[in-house]
């Protein structure tokens, strides 16, 4: 018996072995433009595979690149494309450098450590108090996604205020501040829906 496990191994299993099969027929022929006018019908019989990937830009072009993966980049023929070097398919990727950044409470993220930083060495007046609240409305939020149970603006102001080295403090009013620059449709849903309901 002849099991596809004793064969061998497709290089594109998506195209079936018989394309495969196609391919190493073109490549034993020994006249270049008979070799040629079998890669462009095996190319046609590959695009009849994927018939709703036809209008997709650059269709003929992966179908060009993957005969010449499945020959092994051995079947010389004319191709209307520029087709990848075998070279470019065993390169190693470089290797992805990850960040090393430790934060005290990741829960509230990157972005608000730096936003607390900036705020640090603003200078004091309203633009200061605007980032302020911004900040704790946005850490509460942080907050409720993480930790419902213990989200409450006390928390907040102390957090904000170890993150910040006790150079930053907030106070109630900061929250205020900012829930009156919300839209008037979220206003109405926090009137009618109290905060304590929100979190349960």
């Amino acid at each position: 018996m002849d099991y596809n496990s004793q064969r061998k191994t497709l290089v594109l299993p998506e195209y079936g072995r018989h394309i495969h099969k196609m391919v190493e027929h073109a490549k034993t022929i020994e006249d270049r433009e008979e070799r040629s006018k079998c890669a462009y019908s095996i190319v046609s019989v590959m695009g009849n595979l994927f018939p709703h990937l036809r209008d997709v830009s650059d269709f003929k072009h992966k179908l060009w690149d993957h005969l010449a993966m499945m020959s092994g980049f051995e079947l010389d023929i004319d191709y209307p494309y520029e087709v990848p070097k075998e070279y470019s398919f065993n390169s190693v990727p470089e290797k992805v450098p990850y960040n090393d950044y430790a934060m005290r409470y990741k829960h509230y993220g990157r972005i608000i450590e730096q936003m607390i930083a900036k705020a640090i060495v603003m200078e004091d007046g309203e633009l200061k108090e605007h980032l302020i609240s911004l900040i704790v409305t946005q850490m509460r939020k942080s907050l409720l996604n993480w930790n419902r149970d213990n989200a409450t603006d006390e928390r907040v102001l102390q957090d904000l205020k170890k993150l910040s080295k006790g150079e930053l403090v907030a106070t109630p009013k900061h929250f205020m501040q900012s829930e009156a620059r919300e839209p008037q449709a979220n206003r109405m849903r926090k009137k009618h829906f109290p905060r304590k309901h929100r979190e349960q």
